[in-house]
């Protein structure tokens, strides 16, 4: 341990101790913020130099002073002389003298620490020529380590404190002027020794210098001998892949580096017996760094593969033996890009002739894949744990056979949709001529050879044309007869939902499919009910013509099953049958509509009576879930017709609105059903469109009514939708409908004022979210009558309030409002509108709206610029950022003098001792310049990192943040 007597140490190691004790969350947290602290004080650079410097610290604090360490001369270098630097160069160099054997954790991170004050001791000009001399010819291990890391760091200099002008010229001194000496010294390196050819760190510093040596001049090395020679032993075996990748990589312009191809493609090719040599060795990690190579060397040179097939067609063949070896199927996802690259290229035209010589390997590639989909045969006689209790496996297996699926649909491209069915259909066949008469009702010997090929079948039903005629016609009547296993059943239910477009083609195949789908919902196996519930919403959606005269016996066989299936699937069974109704004559549509929701509404009208005593939310859910049903007939029952003419659907929706309307005032605390009828009611309006206007005064007397009672988001959601639609100048839609419609969007505006009056923004981060994503579109659709109105003004000291959330959500939803207000006071506006002049530019914005957004801003600016900053500075999301600064942009585009003021009497009321000195007026002069030059863009960057610096080395007071601090939003209409 650390001598007693160091003076001020025992907390920092008391606090390390106490982050790596099993304690109370809370003295960690005490910890945590107690170590923050320190490392952003000015103390901290001679206590870090003192923990690495005493031989009694333990590991872990060594390694918090080293990581520490590195984070004050990133972000912190300023609070040192400019004249003690070369002080602190030499004492780093020091310490790493000390810890050039390790520990590496230690190491690198020192490594890190002098690295990144190269970058920014500009007077530092023999960099690698002193690093060298310094550490000695016997720290190998640690210079390697250094120059890896020095590109890397000089890649991410955006984090350093350094102009972009400094920052170009320094990344051009220390890398690109370097390069041919690092060149030159990795080799003598590697020529060194045997040991020296085969280091990992070697090859890692090959990896990161790659960034500025040429590909060519490495490959034109002894070092390629070193990797191609390092892929070959066990403990540089990862590195030497990485960095031969690296080198593909970098060959991608393969014209450019043609001759480099030719002389790393025969090396790679020699690699190709260690694929059975480790696909038999059982080493994973190792089969998947080979896989890689070959997968990397297709991705790089796919224009190659496509140009000169006959040549390039081993690597294909390598890629196709990893995924055919793999037997644990580990690997075999790394060659899927490649895949889908080399199908991208070989499909053109122009490459037809690589398309035929390849066609064989993606007809095995296939046979592969199929092969892979089986599901495992497990270890004991349990077939309902097929991966022996490993959830993690089966999901990660579920999610694999998808990605295979992807694939399959590529060979379609290649080799047509009819062959790859065919292989599928092969397997299918062969499955019933060997096994078939061997399955019973309890068992199903090799069932996994079955499901796989059914599997694919579903996998490539998109990829399939309703006019095929060679497959599916024998596929489709032996799928509709396989095994009553439960795999099987749902692979196959699943299957058959895919080819519904096609089966709408041939009528003749249609009852066989529907009797297997409809015996599904009788089924044991819930995952089976899911699957028959699915194929027959796309049944219903896809053969709707052919199940028009159906439509009462499915009426019977919907109330039978409706009652035993979960909420998603009674959704997917609603969507089947509603979509069976929509195409009705038009005098059936209302009775047919009537006939299937009446006993809906019925079930909700129980629930709702159980509702209102129950102390569970099982009855209140149900309701919610019955009125979702109610939608899903909205969203799909749309008939075509004529203005002039009642529409029935509407008709029938007249029908049922004082019901939801009677639900909504009876569950005024219930989100969920407050929820889903906002939901029906807003598609009401987007499926009828201004067909509703007969029930247009009872539907917005609802949502402000239910707005005002219940305090919820939803029903500025919902009002929403109706902004839209009968917007001014929408087809169909009078003026005084308009003006009508914005007066009631006035009143939800109002009613959102008076509840953010009444309630701090904390508890309405969704009302918020959704009542500035509703003012998004007035601004768009009434921006004539919204930004001179009064209400204006409240509604942008509201966005301002709203400022001091922390949640992203309405955060953004905020900004976004702002940044198309502000955009009103220039001539274009952010407008999503497609309105257009004649000329085909967006119309000019009137200099009446302008200067309406000018002396809102101008009354209210300076405690926007106060919100946004603080936010940029303390409490925002790292997601909002981009959103505020934009925020900070768009004032400076109308009142750029004004905003300048702002944002300098803002950094005036942070907490003392948070700005370094001069710190602002830097600041100042920049934005200044760059104002006077009308190059507003780089303000918003200078703006935004210099928030960014300052919340890296500040955190918010715990006694608040004095003049900055928000006051609460007020509001007297």
């Amino acid at each position: 341990m650390v001598s007693p007597n160091s003076d001020g140490l025992e907390p920092i190691l008391a606090a390390l101790s106490t982050m790596q004790a099993n304690v109370e969350r809370s003295q960690k947290s005490q910890a945590h913020e107690y170590l923050e602290n320190f490392q952003k004080s000015p103390e901290a650079w001679t206590k870090t130099h003192f923990l690495l410097s005493s031989p009694d610290t333990i590991a872990e604090a060594k390694l918090f002073a080293a990581t520490t360490l590195k984070g004050k001369i990133t972000y912190d270098l300023d609070q040192l002389p400019r004249e003690s630097l070369p002080s602190l160069r030499d004492s780093i160099l020091a310490l790493l003298v000390s810890f050039r054997d390790g520990p590496r954790p230690v190491r690198t991170q020192l490594c890190v620490c002098l690295a990144n004050l190269a970058i920014q001791l500009l007077e530092w000009k023999n960099v690698l020529r002193h690093v060298g001399s310094t550490l000695g010819s016997n720290a190998g291990d640690c210079i390697l380590e250094f120059l890896k890391i020095l590109p890397e760091e000089v890649t991410e200099g955006r984090k350093i404190n350094l102009s972009e002008d400094d920052l170009t010229a320094r990344t051009k001194e220390l890398l690109e002027d370097n390069a041919a000496q690092v060149l030159g010294l990795l080799n003598q390196y590697a020529d060194s020794s045997a040991a020296a050819a085969v280091n990992p760190r070697l090859f890692e510093c090959i990896s990161s210098w790659l960034r500025e040596i040429p590909a060519a001049d490495v490959v034109n090395s002894s070092l390629f001998d070193a990797i191609v020679n390092g892929i070959s032993n066990d403990a540089s075996f990862d590195a030497a892949v990485d960095c031969m990748c690296t080198i593909l990589r970098d060959t991608r312009e393969v014209d450019e580096y043609m001759e480099v191809i030719q002389i790393i493609y025969p090396r790679i090719l020699s690699l190709r017996p260690k694929i059975a040599e480790l696909a038999g060795s059982g080493d994973l990690d190792a089969y998947k760094g080979i896989t890689r190579i070959f997968a990397e060397a297709g991705e790089a040179w796919v224009v190659m593969i496509a140009r000169l097939p006959a040549e390039f067609r081993g690597l294909v063949e390598s890629v196709l033996e990893c995924c055919g070896r793999d037997q644990d199927r580990d690997a075999i996802a790394l060659t899927f890009l490649f895949w889908y690259e080399m199908k991208q290229i070989i499909t053109l035209d122009k490459y037809k002739q690589a398309r035929i010589q390849y066609a064989d390997i993606f007809g095995k590639l296939v046979d592969v894949m199929i092969k892979h989909l089986e599901y495992p045969t497990p270890d004991s006689a349990n077939e309902a744990d097929l991966f022996d209790g490993d959830r993690e496996q089966e999901e990660k297996f579920r999610e694999f056979r998808h990605q295979m699926g992807d694939v399959l649909k590529d060979c379609c491209d290649v080799i047509t949709v009819t062959e790859c069915l065919g292989k599928a259909f092969n397997r299918i066949q062969r499955w019933v001529s060997t096994y078939g008469s061997q399955a019973t009702s309890t068992s199903v010997p090799h069932w996994q050879e079955l499901e796989a090929p059914l599997f694919s079948l579903r996998a490539m039903g998109g990829m399939v044309s309703p006019e095929e005629s060679v497959v599916l016609r024998q596929v489709i009547p032996l799928i509709v007869q396989i095994p009553d296993h439960e795999k099987l059943r749902f692979q196959a239910i699943m299957a058959l939902g895919r080819y519904t477009d096609w089966t709408a083609q041939h009528p003749e195949f249609l009852q066989p499919q529907l009797q297997f789908v409809i015996a599904g919902f009788s089924h044991s196996s819930k995952e089976v009910v899911r699957a028959a519930a699915l194929a027959f919403k796309f049944f219903g959606t896809d053969c709707r013509k052919l199940l028009e005269g159906s439509v009462m016996e499915l009426h019977t066989f919907y109330e039978s099953v409706l009652d035993n299936l979960p909420p998603d699937s009674q959704e997917e069974i609603t969507e089947g049958v509603a979509c069976i109704i929509s195409i009705q004559a038009l005098d059936k549509v209302h009775s047919m509509f009537k006939m299937y929701c009446d006993p809906v509404i019925k079930r909700m009208m129980s629930c709702a009576n159980q509702a209102k005593t129950a102390q569970d939310d099982g009855p209140r859910l149900a309701v919610a879930g019955y009125i979702q049903l109610l939608t899903v007939f909205v969203q799909n029952i749309q008939p075509y017709v004529s203005p002039q003419e009642e529409n029935p659907a509407v008709k029938y929706c007249q029908e049922i609105l004082p019901v939801l309307s009677t639900i909504a005032e009876n569950f005024t605390s219930s989100t969920p059903i407050l929820e889903r009828i906002c939901r029906c009611w807003r598609y009401m309006v987007l499926s009828y469109r201004t067909a509703i206007l007969p029930l247009l005064p009872s539907l917005a007397q609802q949502l402000a009514s239910g707005f005002e009672n219940s305090r919820q988001g939803c029903f500025l959601w919902a009002t929403d939708s109706v902004l839209r639609e009968f917007a001014i100048g929408a087809e169909y839609v009078e003026a005084s409908t308009s003006q009508a419609i914005y007066s009631f969007f006035e009143q939800q505006a109002f009613a959102f004022l008076r509840i953010m009056n009444d309630l701090p923004a904390e508890d309405l981060p969704d009302v918020i979210e959704d009542f500035f994503r509703l003012l998004i579109d007035a601004l768009i659709y009434y921006h004539q009558q919204l930004l001179p109105s009064p209400v204006c003004q409240h509604i942008l000291s509201a966005a301002v309030s709203a400022l001091t959330l922390q949640q992203e959500a309405p955060l953004i939803a905020a900004l976004h409002f702002l940044r198309d207000l502000l955009s009103y006071g220039t001539e274009h506006p952010n407008s999503s509108n497609f309105d257009r002049q004649d000329s085909g530019q967006a119309p000019r914005n009137s200099p009446q709206l302008q200067q309406a957004v000018k002396q809102m801003v101008a009354s209210q600016g300076e405690a926007l610029v106060q919100r946004v900053m603080t936010g940029m500075m303390f409490s925002f999301p790292r997601d909002c950022i981009q959103d505020a600064s934009g925020v900070l942009l768009s004032l400076f585009e109308i009142l750029p003098l004004q905003s300048g003021v702002w944002v300098k009497e803002t950094i005036g009321m942070l907490p003392a001792g948070s700005i370094r000195a001069g710190e602002t007026d830097r600041l100042m002069n920049a934005v200044g310049m760059k104002v006077d030059a009308g190059d507003l863009r780089k303000v918003r960057v200078l703006l935004q990192d210099f928030t960014t610096s300052y919340r890296r080395r500040n955190v918010a007071p715990r006694d608040g943040l004095g003049r900055l601090e928000a006051t609460r939003f007020r509001f007297n209409g």
